[in-house]
C-alpha cells in the first residue's frame, strides 16, 4: 500500500466462506486447543512447541503467591512497578504517568475514546497499514481514519484537507516492516505543526525499535500517549498492555479503564515487576537471530522465492501458501476453491495437529495479517523441536498434506472447525 487508503473493514484480507467472521476464528482456536489437549494427554508436558513469538505465561515465584490479591499486590508492588514501567517506556517522571491495562487493544481503544470526538479526522501512519485494533478503536470513537503507508503518503495527506485531531503512529507494523528514525521524526514534526495529538501503537516496536534499530524508547519520542504489549519480544508476560503518556491524558484513560473494566488485575503486578526487571535488549536480538536461522532453512526447503523476510521476521504470504498447495496438487492456480487466508489457517492447523507447532496465527483473533508469520522464535524452543531444519521439514510436510485437501473445501472446513477425531499425535 503506497498511498492513502481508507478501508471499509478493519482487516486487510478477504475472509472467505469458511471463516467469515471472528466467531469462526474463535471456533478455530477451540479446535487448536483440542489438538493441544490430545498431545498433552500423552503425558508429555512439552508436547507442544510455542512458536508464536509471544510469551503469555504467568511467571511467578513462590513468594509471589501470597501477593496475588487485588488489594494486597498494589500495596507491595506499585512503587517498583511504576519505576520499572517508566524506565521501560523512556518516560519523564516530571510529565508522564503509566498504567497497566488488560490488553494492548484496550490501551488503543481507551486512548481513542478519551482523545477523539465523533467526526474527528485521524491519520494512521505506519510502514504498511495500521493494526485492526487501531482501525476499530477509531471507528468505535466515531472518528474517520485515513490510513497511509510511509512518510511520503503521510505528507500528502497532511498537505490536503483539514488537519487531523490525532495521528496514530505505528513504527513496527503488523507486517513487521519498520519506519526509520528520520521518518518517525518527520511524522511527529508534521503532526505537531498541525496541532494534532499523537498516539503510538508500539505493541512490539517499544522493544524492537530500540534493541534492534537503536531508536528512542516510546516516550522519548515527542508523543502524547504510547502503549505496548507485555507478551512481546523480550518481556515475559503476562499478556497485558502497558500505557504511558502525558499525566492528564493517562489520568483520563485510567478513569475510563476502570469504568469499562479494562484495567489490569492488580494481582498480576508481581509478575509484571519480574518481567520488567528481567528485560534485556540482548534477548530481543537473540530472538531475531534464531528467526533468521529458521528463515534460511525454510528457503532451502521450499524455495527462497516463497519466504519473505523483513529486517526482523520471516513470513509465508497467504497467496503463496495457497499457490504452493494448488501446484503440489496439480490444480489450476487460477481457480482456487478457498481464499488465501483459509489456506494459511489450514496450514497452521496442520502444523499444530501433525507436528505440535503452535504458531502466531492462533494468537490474535482475528489475525492482523493473512500471512503465516515466523517471528521471534525462542532458541530453546527451537532446539527442543530439533532445530531449524526440523521446523522447515514440518512446514514442507504440512504443505504436502494441505495439497491433498485443497480441492475439497468441506475437508478444509472440517479441519478448521470440527471437533477432531482421536488420532496418533506422534511426530
Amino acid at each position: 500500500m503506497n498511498d492513502a487508503s481508507p478501508r471499509p473493514t478493519a482487516l486487510p484480507y478477504e475472509r472467505g466462506a469458511i471463516l467469515p467472521d471472528t466467531a469462526d476464528d474463535v471456533r478455530k482456536l477451540e479446535v487448536a486447543w483440542q489438538h493441544m489437549a490430545a498431545r498433552y494427554a500423552g503425558g508429555d508436558a512439552e508436547a507442544v512447541y510455542g512458536m508464536t513469538g509471544l510469551d503469555r505465561a504467568l511467571h511467578i515465584e513462590p513468594e509471589d503467591i501470597a501477593l496475588m490479591d487485588d488489594d494486597m499486590a498494589p500495596a507491595h508492588c506499585m512503587a517498583e512497578l511504576g519505576t520499572l514501567a517508566m524506565e521501560h517506556l523512556g518516560a519523564d517522571p516530571a510529565r508522564h504517568d503509566v498504567m497497566l491495562l488488560n490488553r494492548q487493544t484496550a490501551a488503543l481503544w481507551l486512548a481513542a475514546r478519551v482523545m477523539l470526538r465523533p467526526g474527528d479526522r485521524v491519520v494512521g501512519a505506519s510502514p504498511t497499514y495500521s493494526h485492526p485494533a487501531v482501525v476499530r478503536a477509531v471507528a468505535d470513537a466515531g472518528a474517520e481514519l485515513i490510513d497511509v503507508a510511509g512518510l511520503e503518503a503521510f505528507e500528502r495527506v497532511m498537505d490536503s484537507g483539514p488537519p487531523p485531531a490525532v495521528v496514530m503512529l505505528t513504527r513496527l507494523a503488523v507486517s513487521y516492516e519498520i519506519l526509520g528514525a528520520r521518518e518517525i521524526e518527520r511524522i511527529i514534526e508534521r503532526a505537531r505543526e498541525a496541532g494534532a495529538k499523537i498516539v503510538v501503537d508500539d505493541a512490539g516496536g517499544a522493544r524492537v525499535g530500540p534493541a534492534i534499530f537503536g531508536q528512542p524508547r516510546s516516550l522519548e519520542l515527542d508523543v502524547d500517549v504510547a502503549s505496548t504489549g507485555l507478551d512481546k519480544y523480550g518481556t515475559t508476560g503476562p499478556r497485558l498492555g502497558l500505557l504511558g503518556g502525558e499525566r492528564g491524558l493517562v489520568s483520563a484513560i485510567r478513569a475510563k479503564a476502570f469504568e469499562m473494566g479494562m484495567e489490569a488485575r492488580p494481582m498480576l503486578y508481581p509478575a509484571v515487576v519480574r518481567s520488567l526487571r528481567a528485560y534485556r535488549p540482548e534477548r530481543v536480538r537473540e530472538l531475531v537471530e534464531c528467526t533468521r536461522s529458521v528463515a534460511a532453512a525454510l528457503k532451502r526447503r521450499i524455495g527462497g522465492n516463497r519466504v519473505v523476510e523483513t529486517q526482523v521476521i520471516a513470513k509465508l504470504p497467504a497467496e503463496d501458501i495457497l499457490d504452493m498447495a494448488l501446484t503440489r496438487a496439480g490444480l489450476d492456480t487460477g481457480q482456487a476453491p478457498i481464499v488465501p487466508y483459509e489456506a494459511t489457517a489450514a496450514l497452521a492447523m496442520l502444523l499444530l495437529r501433525d507436528h505440535g507447532i503452535f504458531t502466531v496465527h492462533f494468537a490474535g483473533l482475528p489475525p492482523g495479517t493473512s500471512a503465516l508469520l515466523i517471528k521471534f522464535i525462542p532458541p530453546e524452543t527451537l532446539a527442543r523441536l530439533g532445530g531449524a531444519e526440523r521446523f522447515a521439514v514440518a512446514v514442507d510436510e504440512s504443505l504436502q498434506t494441505l495439497a491433498g485437501l485443497i480441492d475439497d473445501p468441506e475437508a478444509i472446513r472440517s479441519l478448521l472447525l470440527d471437533t477432531p477425531q482421536p488420532r496418533d499425535v506422534g511426530m
